[in-house]
């Protein structure tokens, strides 16, 4: 099952877990109440799982591709890394499941603070357009993942701040509705 927590403040490296002292961890019902959605899905058989299939036909999730992020894969790696990593808002949702290795989904919560996501390999997540968020590996620089798309791919993030956004917008009342 996926892990969640609110993060340190350490300024550390980003692909460390931050994980406070005590730890502050966060359940799925609070993620969903974000609008984080998730699902654990065997990833050895990605290519023909039905479950995976009724989820992207339910959701419409048409267009599909595999990302593997590490330093002989990813062209630029080191520019990459630091821009998934760079505080961001999409207007669609974001879809990442997870085939093989590991990172960090880092998303805010209602006051703004900062909840870390590790995902491995089997986690499947679905980010709602609107909500600020970043990404990085853990500390194996190696993260293979499917990346899932209602329609044709949109690649572009908007850096905070980007609240002038009509998604953001219907993201805030979103979070006001669940409150």
């Amino acid at each position: 099952m996926v892990q969640a927590w609110y993060m340190d403040d350490a300024p550390s490296d980003p692909r460390q877990p931050h994980r406070p002292d005590p730890d502050r961890p966060v359940g799925l019902e609070q993620l969903r109440r974000l609008g984080v959605l998730y699902w654990k899905l065997d990833a050895d058989k990605y290519e023909n799982d039905p479950e995976l299939e009724k989820i992207r036909r339910e959701r419409n999730y048409s267009w599909m591709d595999i990302i593997t992020i590490c330093k002989d894969k990813l062209p630029n790696y080191e520019e990459k890394i630091k821009m998934f990593y760079e505080e961001h808002l999409h207007l669609d949702d974001e879809i990442r499941y997870i085939l093989d290795g590991s990172g960090y989904f880092d998303v805010r919560d209602k006051e703004d603070k900062w909840i870390r996501i590790f995902m491995e390999k089997g986690d499947m997540i679905t980010l709602p357009a609107g909500i600020y968020h970043r990404f990085t590996v853990d500390e194996k620089n190696y993260a293979k993942a499917m990346r899932l798309f209602v329609g044709e791919p949109v690649w572009t993030a908007y850096n905070r701040p980007a609240d002038h956004f009509e998604a953001r917008g219907q993201y805030m009342k979103f979070l006001a509705q669940t409150a």
